[in-house]
């Protein structure tokens, strides 16, 4: 949440030390999934014509280390649930760092006579990272983990600590005005409630409106741009990048064009109807997980992907039911985990959230815990509690 290159060493070193140790190295109970998406990603490389431009894909495999590294080292529960509030902590101060870009991005708008949304849609907060959708996605994450903790983990001394660092979070994601996650993240809660109090489900469109009532003018233009975009914003292109995908999965099917294929042929496939010059946006990828992967990697190798995420919902899920009634250090994880998937899979649809090293990397933390959690003995709960 503060430098994906440290991240990274870090988790070079972590695995180092791992191999050092003589520990077993293990590895959730997804790993014929994981294993066959890393094979269909490594056939469509092999059939792509261009093997050399996909390698930054096989180079981002060095990711997927993170489940082997947690899943192996973690064994307390207690050190999982410090993992996450250290989470928590982070992203309240990566939310303030937000909250200064943002007054930065006010003051420059008025000083250059601009229209605020119009300068800020294309100018948003960032925290420590380079992209507003990775900031706004690490923060949702971390949002999502502390809220399950604070609905299903054992109360504890503090709370009101972590409920201040929800909110920071909350309001840096409704300030990163990145509408995928603003959906994302309402999905998540509404999971999140449904299974803590079902009625306050009901409550959600009510508060939901006040929230718009209430909220600045670019606020609300944001939120109505989903269904009545302005020309600023990106609904447009998405519908691009879409129909631009269908056409390659059309074509490439089975082995789709081959890693990093979209964005070097993607021209070529975008439909004749389609006026040019084409909208502004970035077309570097489909803006949706399952075309992109179906487009990129073939439609088996996509298959596979939505598998290895079914299969985290269904273990989790069942590990959900087994659970003795009563807050737990377990539930919590899993009701987290459970929730950070389906966000994954909502935002999915209107952006490519996997394929950034900085999300994968929180998502593959999530999921190693949450079948950390399949693992603990509920006694271990009552003691840390």
């Amino acid at each position: 949440m503060f430098s994906i290159a440290a991240s990274q060493i870090l988790l070079a070193l972590a695995f180092a030390a791992l191999l050092a140790s003589g520990e077993k190295l293990r590895i959730p109970r997804i790993k014929w999934p994981l294993a066959l998406f890393i094979l269909g990603t490594l056939i469509s490389l092999a059939f792509s014509g261009n093997p050399a431009a996909g390698l930054p894909q096989v180079r981002k495999f060095f990711v997927f280390l993170e489940l082997v590294v947690v899943f192996s080292a973690l064994r307390d529960l207690r050190v999982v649930r410090w993992l996450f509030l250290t989470w928590a902590g982070i992203g309240a101060i990566t939310a303030l760092r937000g909250f200064v870009q943002f007054a930065g991005k006010v003051r420059e708008a008025h000083d250059l006579g601009r229209n605020f949304y119009e300068y800020y849609v294309s100018e948003r907060i960032t925290g420590f990272t380079s992209h507003w959708n990775t900031y706004s996605a690490e923060e949702m994450f971390a949002l999502i983990m502390i809220g399950a903790y604070l609905l299903f983990a054992p109360r504890r001394r503090g709370a009101w600590l972590w409920v201040l660092c929800s909110v920071l979070m909350a309001l840096a994601v409704l300030l990163g005005e990145t509408r995928g996650i603003w959906i994302a993240a309402a999905a998540a809660a509404l999971y999140l409630l449904w299974f803590w109090r079902r009625w306050m489900v009901v409550l959600v469109p009510a508060v939901a409106l006040v929230a718009f009532a209430a909220s600045p003018a670019s606020l609300r233009t944001r939120f109505t741009s989903i269904l009545r975009p302005a020309k600023i914003d990106s609904n447009q292109f998405r519908i691009v990048t879409w129909r631009t995908g269908l056409r390659m999965i059309e074509r490439h099917p089975l082995l789709g064009l081959g890693p990093e294929g979209v964005k070097y042929h993607f021209d070529e496939y975008v439909p004749p109807d389609i006026p040019r010059p084409l909208p502004i946006g970035w077309y570097g990828h489909l803006h949706n997980i399952y075309l992109h992967y179906a487009a990129e990697r073939g439609i088996p190798t996509m298959l596979v992907l939505m598998w290895l995420l079914f299969q985290v919902l269904y273990d989790c899920g069942r590990g959900l039911r087994a659970l003795p009634p009563g807050p737990s250090d377990r539930r919590f994880l899993l009701h987290g985990t459970i929730a950070v998937v389906l966000a994954t899979l909502v935002e999915g649809f209107v952006e490519l959230n996997l394929g950034d090293s900085e999300v994968l990397t929180m998502f593959l933390v999530v999921v190693a815990c949450g079948y950390l959690a399949l693992e603990k003995p509920e006694k271990e709960d009552v003691a840390a509690a």
